[in-house]
């Protein structure tokens, strides 16, 4: 099998994890690594050039693909280099720092007639594509809202992701990620209208929560919010960290977990509505917000996806050869970053923003 030679540009905690992804995935191999920090290739594997500069990297004719992983403020730069020296490229979301970055990398890239592509390898996690199938089966019936959570609760972020220069915050950090889940879940739906409240909770220069409402022409209504403070004491059960849920007419549906628990839940029969009847239940006179009655509630299993994040680099292979179209579109991620301009102008003034 051919190999694709891979050189990667940084070696922090994703560098580390791309080089131990690909040296796992058949049909790769890792040239090199660069790094501007030396103690960052310290732990370099042995037989993996240490370069010592950007520059060297683009030079060795051994490298067929760069793999940009190093800070958001980077990319930019980074890509239009490793576009004039030949290189293909794969980088690291969120790609670039605005949209007028993203269009400059398109035009050299297109001009080097050099591959580009983004690493958006959370359209893989279990959980989105769990949820995604279930929306695409339609098994709920008509979809009115979707929401996609996720909690923290160390608060502080880390290194380069506590300044706005170096491309920090959680909006750039986890936000592109859980935007482009929505987006690609609906690939045919036109978003018409954001509001977002950002906010700076305990950090003084970056984003640690966001809630983001979302109305596309579909009628469907998406909700994401981002907490690094969200404290619980009940971090175990599940209620802690990632969620779905979804929304229908004929159902709905929850997920917990990036590796998910969740069931899809439907009614034995609705109530029928009796016009001026109250209707006692141990909850008071309601018949809405009740405990429902035993049988009521029937539950059935969720279609678990069954994928992992090297599902990316195995497409990539293919789509590398012509086999295949790449999994991200430079398109579909030029949407995401014109939705986080639009999410931060509607932070920005409290409005909504009219979209697409």
């Amino acid at each position: 099998m051919e190999e694709i030679r891979i050189g990667l540009i940084g070696h922090g905690f994703m560098g580390h994890e791309h080089e131990k992804m690909l040296t796992e995935t058949e049909g790769f191999r890792v040239v090199g690594i660069a790094d501007m920090d030396p103690k960052q290739l310290e732990d370099v594997k042995e037989g993996l050039k240490r370069y010592t500069s950007n520059e060297e990297l683009f030079r060795d004719p051994e490298v067929q693909v760069v793999l940009i992983a190093a800070n958001n403020n980077q990319h930019h730069d980074l890509v239009l280099q490793a576009a004039r020296a030949g290189k293909d490229i794969i980088c690291e979301k969120p790609v670039a720092m605005s949209l007028e970055e993203l269009d400059d990398m398109v035009r050299v890239t297109k001009a080097c007639g050099v591959k580009f592509t983004v690493h958006h390898q959370r359209r893989l996690d279990r959980d989105f594509r769990t949820a995604k199938e279930i929306f695409d089966q339609g098994s709920l019936g008509e979809v009115y809202t979707i929401k996609s959570s996720l909690y923290g609760f160390n608060g502080n972020m880390h290194d380069w992701h506590v300044q706005i220069s170096e491309g920090g915050g959680m909006l750039y950090d986890w936000g592109v990620h859980l935007l482009d889940q929505i987006l690609w879940m609906m690939p045919g739906a036109k978003l018409t209208s954001v509001y977002a409240d950002i906010r700076n909770v305990i950090n003084f220069e970056v984003d640690d929560y966001f809630k983001i409402l979302m109305r596309f022409d579909n009628h469907v209504t998406a909700e994401v919010e981002l907490g690094t403070y969200f404290l619980t004491d009940k971090m175990h059960d599940k209620w802690f960290e990632r969620h779905w849920f979804i929304g229908g007419n004929q159902g709905s549906a929850y997920l917990d977990g990036f590796a998910p628990e969740g069931k899809i839940v439907r009614t034995a029969g609705l109530l029928k509505n009796v016009g001026g009847e109250r209707t006692m239940t141990a909850a008071g006179p309601t018949r809405s917000f009740g405990p429902p009655p035993e049988g009521k509630i029937l539950t059935e299993p969720v279609p678990l996806a069954d994928t992992t994040h090297k599902g990316f680099f195995e497409n990539y292979r293919r789509a590398y050869f012509g086999e295949e179209e790449f999994l991200v579109q430079i398109p579909e991620t030029r949407r995401v970053l014109a939705l986080m301009d639009a999410v931060r102008e509607s932070g920005r003034t409290g409005e909504s923003v009219r979209f697409e």
